[in-house]
């Protein structure tokens, strides 16, 4: 593990996992707090989650991960599949010495969550999932997403990316925040882009949810445009012990446009099972 940088919320580090990839991360918090865990969705990186860390209280043990391929994270030529994601997860838990852990994902980032709990049932401590998927397989919006994909050339066109970025939003966030995510998007190559989107259409975990043992709370607002919400209502049955909150007017991107109420809900969570 190595200190690369600091940023506006802590110290950017590296750690280079068993298979060989090295992956970015920020982290803040007690380092005797609940560990928790954030993945971030496609295209994005650690800084999907810098509003959110400056609202999370210090008993929580907050790790912000840049996942393989992303951002500044290395690019191995294949294995971008969400069980390849949530391996690296395992990895990093494992190389830090803090399971079992809280994880979260958003979007992308949720349906690794969703693997890893359950590959890694006994790293898992809770669930927390925005913005998620069950199967992607007739959904009219990914279906779009993955024939503009396809067509992706280097260099990446700005237009695209920040068409992709807006569309995750109902409502207005910072303009330097939304150019801090466009920036990182750009970072990531045309191959990552298909083969993590191809990646993500090929995954149907229906039949694999009722094995969540852990805490789960699926977290969506009621004006995305991306995950219906009739799969957060199968998401929120489908896991044992899993509970539905809902974002009345927030979009995709939830933790982006009401940072501080998604912090007090993960916080609240945790402290729930943390009892």
């Amino acid at each position: 593990m190595a200190s690369v940088v600091d940023s506006t919320i802590g110290t950017i580090e590296t750690v280079r996992l068993r298979n060989g990839v090295t992956l970015p991360y920020v982290e803040q918090g007690d380092p005797s707090g609940v560990p928790v865990v954030l993945l971030h969705g496609l295209s994005d990186s650690w800084y999907s989650f810098e509003c959110l860390f400056p609202h999370l209280p210090p008993s929580i043990r907050a790790f912000a991960l840049t996942q393989r391929g992303h951002g500044d994270a290395d690019r191995p030529a294949s294995d971008y599949a969400p069980r390849e994601f949530a391996a690296d997860v395992a990895d990093f838990i494992n190389t830090l010495g803090i399971g079992p852990a809280v994880v979260v994902g958003h979007s992308m980032g949720s349906t690794v969550a969703e693997q890893f709990a359950v590959d890694y049932p006994a790293q898992t401590r809770g669930l927390v999932v925005i913005g998620s998927f069950i199967d992607f397989a007739g959904n009219p919006v990914i279906a779009e997403l993955w024939s503009a994909v396809e067509t992706l050339v280097d260099p990446i066109e700005l237009d695209f990316v920040r068409e992709f970025q807006e569309a995750t939003l109902a409502q207005p966030i910072p303009s330097a925040y939304l150019e801090t995510v466009v920036a990182e998007s750009m970072k990531m190559p045309a191959r990552v882009w298909k083969a993590a989107l191809a990646g993500l259409v090929a995954t149907n975990l229906a039949g694999d949810l009722a094995d969540i043992a852990a805490p789960a709370m699926v977290v969506w607002g009621d004006r995305d445009g991306f995950a219906p919400r009739g799969e957060q209502e199968a998401l929120a049955v489908a896991i044992p012990n899993a509970e539905l909150t809902i974002y009345r007017g927030a979009g995709h991107a939830v933790h982006w446009e009401e940072p501080s109420r998604v912090a007090a809900d993960i916080a609240a969570f945790v402290a729930r099972i943390a009892d």
